[in-house]
């Protein structure tokens, strides 16, 4: 099951307009979110209040299980943003999607690899950032050649790794649940019977799917706050 993608070339580049699009309502999605939870604040927290705290609760007990909080407590919005996007992300595709004369208009964006690898190279890119700033230029690039300097390239092959590993495995999890959506759609939904047939499995497999989208944001949120810790904690 292939579709089009919506491509427009710009200043001599690509851009995917559904990338665009789904990655903008995810930002709307999330931003609205933390306003509508945080615009009446009261001492014993319910409704949005109380999901919103759970979610910081959640996300700096990862940050406690992978380095101290004086350490790990400034990246603690970071960890907040991360997951509550990718899962957002995750989901948007989930209950349906829009093609428009051949072309994908409406899916989740965390099932294109350009989006993924994205986020991938942005946390690897941050984890070397606050490395340098906190270790200092030269104790940081001294980590690069520990316990022995022929690791280098080593190490060097070791962070192209970790991107692509991070951004292809979130890709693979929410890329195949859509394509299985869409089959279990296009190959059971035929006519009346066949369109009841679907309903169960189609039922079962999108809630599987928001667990399997659940675990990638926890997944992806908890890798990012590892990387993080290997780069600023000077016990590695």
């Amino acid at each position: 099951m292939h579709h089009e993608a919506p491509i427009v070339t710009f200043l001599g580049l690509n851009f995917n307009l559904a990338n665009v699009l789904m990655i903008t309502v995810a930002s709307v999605i999330v931003f609205l979110i933390a306003i509508l939870a945080t615009r009446k604040l009261e001492m014993k927290p319910t409704g949005m209040q109380n999901f919103f705290e759970w979610i910081m609760d959640f996300v700096k007990n990862i940050i406690d299980s992978t380095m101290d909080w004086k350490t790990g407590g400034r990246f603690h919005i970071l960890g907040i943003t991360i997951i509550m996007y990718v899962f957002v992300s995750n989901m948007l595709g989930l209950p349906f999607s829009i093609v428009i004369d051949g072309t994908l208009w409406w899916k989740s964006p965390t099932a294109d690899p350009v989006v993924t690898l994205t986020l991938a190279t942005m946390v690897v890119g941050l984890s070397h950032y606050y490395g340098v700033k906190m270790k200092g230029t030269a104790a940081y690039g001294k980590e690069f050649l520990k316990p022995f300097a022929f690791m280098f390239p080593i190490k060097i092959i070791e962070e192209f790794a970790n991107t692509l590993t991070l951004g292809l495995r979130l890709y693979g999890n929410i890329y195949a649940g859509e394509i299985l959506l869409g089959l279990l759609a296009s190959g059971l939904a035929t006519g009346v019977g066949g369109t009841i047939a679907a309903i169960v499995p189609m039922l079962a497999w999108q809630g599987f799917s928001i667990f399997v989208g659940a675990i990638q944001a926890f997944i992806f949120t908890m890798l990012t706050m590892v990387y993080l810790s290997h780069k600023v904690s000077h016990d590695h």
